[in-house]
């Protein structure tokens, strides 16, 4: 039923022709992928008394089917569904409704469905169903409705369909008024109301109507014309225990087809001579037929009326014995003899039937039968006879032998009974047979001759017995057998020619079994086995095997191998899929898989569903391209897991994933990149988990708000885990963000200024920049406080800058006369001092902050080198910064103007201070001047380094040479 109400969805989609967007989120309602995304479901677990257009009001207008069923929903508003046009199917039986307005179907003018039943309904506006021209099927059974208001159904000409069971009705009248103009209704269904009689007004009833219920209410009489029934083909009017024969006295049954009585006062005898019914469309079940002599009488009329009977239908009438029934004297039968629903104890053939050897079933379930005996061997043949059921009864036994009255039988239903012994001929001779139903007995053996005879069975159910062992060649004869249901049983184990002659069989059922292993790719079915069910045995896997017990079942489509006792399929071998190419369903739910090997599902190319609810233990972890070879996945159930975190990788290559359901994990945060790398994603389930409203899952937030392609079930329920009250479709995520147009700006204008200034910056201030970024680095090193300690702890009483062209004046006459000569100073040299493999930039500064003062030896060579010009730079800095007379300037030779114009500081200097120049430059200067040079220098070096106003200098800087002003 459920299939085919799927089917009519689809198809009243497609002729509709209406424009579906995939998926979306919905605030109470669900789309179900099975209806291609037209049907929905608001059925979700809240307290809703109103059915108001907001409960549904995201719901897109292409709907065509729609199920709300909200506990204690009480009230359905005007309008609540107008915004739906397109809906075709409408349920909302099972809640509470008490009250409908009168405008709740406004405008659903498609709506040709509308289930109403097992409400609280008792009374309706007469506008309630106006303006649905298109309904054609109509229930409001299980209410309290007691009346109809004028005109209720006349918004509604093509009804149909009118189910009014189990109701308050009393007024036949007012029914009948009521749906008189319905000219397309062919079913009413008034059974279980308070109906006493059909009398009614001049309105007749739809001369369409063909099917009427009238069973369990309280008629005494009919009462109604003699042309009343005179288009009905089914008329019900069982269980009205006070409705006696003379009510039918005169009226017209001759289109009646099937005509229930049970459980009236209607002799059934007197009946017949007074009615013009066809005698063999009178189902006489209930007519108090527990005598032979009543049935002896009952047949006796038949014969004078009709020449063959093909339904004979004589179930709830208390048969306790067929010792004496006499069926002779009834018509010829050519079609069903019913015994069902009576005490019968014993059936030991079918010699009761007599002559009539025609019929083609014979049916005695829900009786007390203990056993089938052995037939007699001159018994009548009902060669005829193709069904026989004895389901419902209390059979231990059948014999040998108990079926060979009927050769040509092609299906035989013995299940449901106490059935523990099954001769082994007990079948021998059904060679016809097609269908055996032997389930929900007590067999505990199957021999190789028990089923030797049966060569045409095609279905062969032996469901919950107590078989422990297949034995060789129990089924060899059986070649073509399709269905075998071995479920429920105790086998543990079966004879390696225990399948063998089942050379069609396509489906198999093992589950409910005690098998610890299966192999089944050796069997002769290996080609053509299509379903294979081994859910709930003992099956486990102690190692990694290296060979799959599927290998050779190239057409296997459907395998289960959920909730393996007692602790479930512990390892999942990566070999146990192999060659299983053409599966297309996978189930491995309940069980506890400790590890899923990458490569686990690599040969399961077709599958298209894979369930592996609670399939794991503890917290599982899913190796990215797990699935990367099911790229015709459609459905994919990864509930209860206990997943703890996904990556992009385990979905690479799901490109036709439609439904995700991972509800029921442990995760936190879900990464949106393995959402986003599903394309055909349409339905994701993420109920259940522990999602934490962070920024961690901002992006997830507006993938699940923002996306129009997926339905994220119960998107507007989910809770954040960390506070219940804060939902997770609105946790704030603005801290999450920032804005980007304002920091692209900025960061924009930065850039230009930078590519602006920076040239400036260059030329100007090259020095300063490079010498503040040294100083940063020496402090940042924690150096700088050592290099900056007060100058009695130098290690150096002068740091001499040079340039390599002037190394030999160096050595030869600046090093003696400092050094030497008693001097007592302690110079660094750069060639001499400084430390090996470490950074020429970082010696230099340590240098410089090692010594009390710094003499640069200037020349032009001086002037055109970097290194030297870092070193004066450094020094001129320390000078300015830190307010200490650290700066010796010795020109070896006279410097331009144009020379010096870009030392900027050198200049700023040498306005402020004295400086030396080397006397013997020009050649012009007397002998003892270079020794003045020396002792100044020497009393410059060691004079102390607090600068001085330029009022108070010292005298003891008194100039060698003249002020050269720059």
């Amino acid at each position: 039923m459920e299939f085919a109400t799927r089917q009519m969805w689809l198809l009243t989609f497609v002729l509709a022709g209406v424009n579906l967007i995939s998926g979306y989120s919905f605030q109470y309602c669900v789309a179900d992928p099975s209806s291609n995304w037209t049907g929905f479901r608001c059925c979700e677990n809240r307290i809703v008394k109103n059915l108001s257009v907001t409960l549904t009001s995201d719901l897109p207008k292409s709907a065509i089917s729609l199920l709300v069923n909200f506990r204690n929903m009480s009230w359905m508003l005007n309008n609540s569904l107008a915004h739906l046009p397109n809906l075709q199917n409408l349920r909302l039986d099972e809640n509470k409704l008490s009250r409908i307005d009168p405008l709740a179907f406004q405008n659903l003018h498609q709506l040709k469905s509308l289930n109403l039943s097992r409400n609280n309904l008792s009374k309706l506006s007469p506008l309630v169903f106006e303006n649905l021209h298109n309904l054609t099927f109509l229930s409001l059974s299980y209410n309290k409705l007691k009346e109809f208001p004028d005109g209720i159904f006349s918004g509604v000409p093509n009804l149909s369909a009118l189910h009014l069971r189990e109701n308050s009705l009393k007024g036949f009248s007012d029914i009948v008024k009521s749906v008189a103009h319905l000219k397309n209704l062919t079913t009413l269904d008034l059974c279980s109301n308070q109906l006493t009689s059909l009398s009614h007004s001049n309105a007749s009833l739809p001369r369409s109507l063909n099917v009427l219920y009238l069973c369990n209410n309280n008629l005494r009489t009919l009462g109604c014309k003699s042309s009343f029934f005179k288009f009905i083909e089914v008329l019900d009017l069982s269980n009205n225990n006070l409705l006696p024969t003379e009510a039918f006295q005169g009226l017209n049954l001759s289109h009646v087809n099937s005509l229930r009585l049970n459980s009236t006062r209607v002799k059934i005898v007197e009946f017949l001579n007074a009615s013009n019914i066809y005698a063999g469309h009178v189902d006489f079940s209930g007519t108090r037929l527990n005598k032979n002599s009543r049935i002896t009488q009952l047949c006796e009329k038949l014969q004078r009326k009709l020449n063959t009977i093909k339904k004979f239908l004589l179930s709830y009438n208390g048969i306790k014995t067929v010792r004496h029934l006499n069926l002779s004297h009834c018509p010829e039968m050519t079609g069903v003899l019913d015994l069902s629903h009576n005490d019968l104890k014993t059936i030991k053939d079918l010699s009761f039937l007599g002559n009539q050897t025609h019929i083609t079933t014979f049916i005695a379930e829900h009786n007390h039968l203990s056993s089938l005996p052995d037939s007699k061997k001159d018994a009548v043949q009902f060669e005829s006879l193709e069904e026989l059921s004895y389901r419902y009864n209390r059979i231990l036994s059948v014999d040998r032998g108990a079926f060979q009255q009927m050769p040509n039988l092609k299906s035989l239903k013995l299940n449901i009974n106490n059935l523990a012994f099954l001769h082994q001929q007990a079948l021998k001779g059904l060679r016809q047979l097609q269908t055996l139903r032997l389930d929900n007995n007590l067999l505990t053996d199957l021999f190789n001759v028990t089923f030797e005879d049966n060569v045409s069975l095609q279905v062969l159910n032996l469901r919950n017995n107590r078989i422990s062992v297949i034995f060789n060649g129990t089924f060899f004869n059986l070649r073509n057998l399709t269905t075998l249901d071995l479920g429920g049983n105790k086998i543990s184990y079966f004879q390696p020619s225990g399948f063998d002659g089942l050379t069609r069989l396509s489906n198999l059922y093992l589950d409910l079994n005690n098998l610890k292993k299966i192999d089944l790719s050796h069997q002769v079915f290996k080609h053509t086995l299509t379903v294979l069910d081994l859910s709930s045995n003992n099956i486990r896997f102690l190692k990694d095997e290296t060979i799959s017990p599927f290998a050779n079942l190239s057409r296997l489509r459907d395998l289960k191998l959920s909730g393996q006792r007692n602790y479930g399929l512990t390892i999942l071998p990566r070999t146990l899929f192999r060659g299983l190419r053409s599966l297309e369903s996978l189930y491995l739910t309940d069980n506890q898989i400790s590890h899923l090997f990458p490569d686990a599902f690599d040969d399961l190319t077709a599958l298209r569903f894979m369930t592996l609810d609670n399939c794991c233990v503890g917290v599982t972890q899913l190796q990215p391209g797990v699935f990367k070879n099911l790229r015709n996945l459609t459905r994919l159930v990864l509930e209860n897991m206990g997943i703890q975190n996904i990556s992009k990788g385990v979905f690479g290559n799901l490109t036709q994933l439609r439904v995700l359901q991972l509800n029921h994990n442990v995760m936190q945060n879900i990464p949106t990149d393995a959402l986003e790398s599903l394309p055909s994603l349409q339905y994701l389930d993420i109920r259940d988990i522990p999602l934490s409203c962070t920024c961690r899952n901002s992006l997830l937030q507006d993938y699940t708000v923002n996306n129009p392609d997926v339905q994220v079930v119960h998107l507007y329920a989910l809770k954040c885990q960390q506070n219940k009250m804060i939902h997770f479709y609105n946790f704030d995520t603005k801290v999450c963000y920032i804005d980007l147009g304002k920091y692209l700006f900025l960061s924009t204008a930065a850039a230009i200024f930078l590519f602006t200034v920076t040239p400036l910056f260059y030329v100007k201030l090259y020095w300063k920049i490079k010498y503040s970024y040294y100083v940063f680095r020496s402090w940042f090193g924690e150096r700088w406080n050592r290099l900056r300690e007060n100058e009695e702890n130098c290690k150096y009483d002068a740091f001499i800058s040079y340039n390599f062209s002037d190394e030999e004046w160096v050595m030869r006459q600046l090093l003696p006369n400092l050094e030497g000569n008693g001097s007592g100073l302690k110079l660094c040299l750069h060639h001499r001092d400084f430390e090996l493999g470490r950074n020429i930039v970082d010696n230099i500064v340590a240098a410089v902050y090692s010594s009390r003062k710094t003499v640069c030896v200037v020349s032009r060579s001086f002037l055109q080198s970097e290194w030297c010009s870092l070193e004066i730079q450094l020094a001129s800095y320390r000078l300015f910064d830190e307010h200490r007379d650290v700066l010796l300037l010795v020109f070896l030779e006279p410097v331009s103007e144009r020379q010096l114009s870009s030392y900027h500081r050198m200049r700023k200097v040498m306005l402020k201070k004295t400086y030396l120049q080397w006397p013997g430059s020009d050649g012009t200067s007397p002998p003892q001047a270079q020794e003045l040079f020396w002792n100044q220098l020497r009393r410059a070096i060691k004079a102390g380094s607090k600068v001085e106003t330029e009022d108070n200098r010292s005298e003891d800087f008194a100039p060698v040479s003249k002020n050269v002003n720059i």
